[in-house]
């Protein structure tokens, strides 16, 4: 099941990858404030406002560390897309889903150990920071390069391929998804009343509160949409194959999978709406510009 995962989020890494430009990195620069900002929620706010719902919500341990997992994930393709759609500002978003996709590589095992002795004590798989950054950076940072340079030297057959292999992606991974839950099913509806609402609410929650972040410190609109959805939503593919790295098994999800691969499903149905909430305020605030 995991190289199932893997080979799913290394085609989601690689379609990100052909969407970056090397000219996308360069608004660090020219926009270092929208930046810093976004990269700040990504890396702090969000792993603090996770391990706030897995405390009020009472998880598990092993469900709570697969909360924590998920908050350390960067946005994918997904936020880029619903960025897109919603009139955000989108090079921003891709900016910040390429940088934050790569520092994670390094953050990640880190992080990542440090919440499972916390949450887990004694009881703690044993996680290897270099073994699992190996693993991460075999799925995410190669196949994020491989798309930069196709995009760099044959953009044109870059951008004829890229929705497909979105596309492709997508299907992939939902179809993933589906058949681990249902073969773990009876673990999912046992804990379905703690863990849906806890990624629900959390996906709701860092939407808002992006939105909020930006705003206070003067962001343009188009820029608090793409922060809002760059808080918002995680790349529950990289959840998955994470959690699925710690504890590797034959075909069900461990529970440390659980968190993301819920998220998966219910993220779609939660952020589209606030996507087109933000859409319309991005399209009010035009009109009265325009007046």
């Amino acid at each position: 099941m995991t190289v199932f995962f893997a080979v799913a989020l290394v085609v989601i890494m690689f379609s990100l990858g052909l969407s970056l430009r090397i000219s996308d990195f360069t608004r660090i620069v020219r926009f270092p404030k929208a930046f810093a900002i976004g990269l700040g929620a990504q890396l702090i706010l969000i792993p603090v406002t996770a391990y706030g719902v897995a405390l009020v919500v009472g998880l598990p341990p092993q469900l709570a560390l697969g909360l924590m997992i998920l908050s350390l994930c960067p946005g994918g393709p997904t936020s880029n897309m619903m960025t897109k759609l919603a009139h955000g500002d989108v090079a921003l978003s891709i900016s910040l889903t390429g940088v934050t996709s790569l520092v994670s590589v390094f953050t990640m095992p880190i992080l990542l150990r440090l919440f499972a002795d916390h949450l887990l004590g004694i009881a703690a798989p044993p996680i290897s920071v270099a073994g699992l950054g190996l693993s991460l950076f075999t799925t995410m940072t190669i196949p994020v390069v491989a798309g930069i340079v196709l995009r760099h030297y044959a953009e044109g057959f870059a951008i004829r391929i890229e929705k497909y292999v979105f596309r492709g992606a997508l299907a992939f991974f939902s179809i993933v998804v589906v058949g681990a839950l249902a073969v773990n099913w009876t673990i999912f509806m046992e804990n379905l009343v703690r863990l849906g609402p806890s990624v629900i609410g959390l996906n709701v929650l860092l939407i808002v509160l992006g939105l909020a972040i930006a705003r206070l410190f003067g962001l343009t609109d188009a820029q608090a949409t793409a922060i809002a959805i760059e808080t918002g939503v995680q790349n529950a593919a990289l959840g998955i194959t994470v959690g699925s790295l710690i504890v590797e098994r034959a075909v069900e999800l461990p529970p440390f999978s659980l968190p993301s691969g819920v998220y998966g499903i219910t993220m779609y149905l939660v952020s589209l709406p606030l996507v087109y909430w933000l859409r319309m305020r991005m399209l009010r605030s035009t009109h009265s510009a325009e007046t």
